[in-house]
């Protein structure tokens, strides 16, 4: 990155708190980003039911796709996971800052960032995970085959999906309200 391009970056920080754990989640904004340079409700929503729920992933291979600011995978692994955290090549330095700042040293081995592109190189995963991760990443019906394809590859018969999504408004076009389910 040229030192034109470090000048127009601005950074917005924000603090949450889930599951006891206080993060601090920077957003590179003016990075061409787009909304993977922001925390979104549906992240924060996902928190939230791993709060409400107890969660504790400890023990259990986790893949977050679209990870963004990486919110809810720090949060997976501060609450035991073994966390693969995906995004485009492009956001993985805001994710890693993000890794840095909210996982103690101590926990660190348990987190991974990488680069996926669905529909592309999905084939350079594993296909073990016990979890699959997704918060908002389903707003572009251009990019459902790509993301469809990329879950049969990495999903297993005993791999339990969890995303979260408010498709009402995507594209410009109105989606249905579905009635959330307690389990995927």
């Amino acid at each position: 990155m040229s030192s034109t391009d470090e000048s127009s970056l601005s950074l917005e920080e924000k603090q949450y708190e889930f599951c006891g754990h206080s993060l601090n989640i920077t957003m590179l904004k003016g990075a061409f980003l787009g909304f993977s340079a922001r925390t979104l409700s549906d992240g924060l929503f996902l928190c939230r039911y791993f709060e409400d729920e107890k969660f504790n992933f400890t023990g259990k291979k986790v893949l977050e796709l679209g990870s963004g600011t990486g919110i809810v995978g720090i949060l997976a692994v501060l609450l035991g996971g073994d966390v693969t955290m995906t995004d485009r090549a492009i956001v993985l330095k805001q994710i890693e800052h993000n890794v840095s700042a909210n996982i103690p040293v101590t926990s660190r081995h348990r987190s991974k960032t990488r680069a996926l592109l669905w529909g592309t190189d999905q084939n350079n995963f594993p296909t073990d995970f016990d979890i699959i991760l997704g918060s908002d990443i389903v707003y572009n019906p251009s990019q459902f085959p790509g993301l469809i394809e990329t879950l049969l590859h990495i999903a297993n018969e005993k791999t339990t999906i969890y995303l979260s999504s408010d498709v009402k408004y995507r594209g410009g076009r109105r989606f249905p309200r579905c009635t959330p389910a307690k389990e995927v």
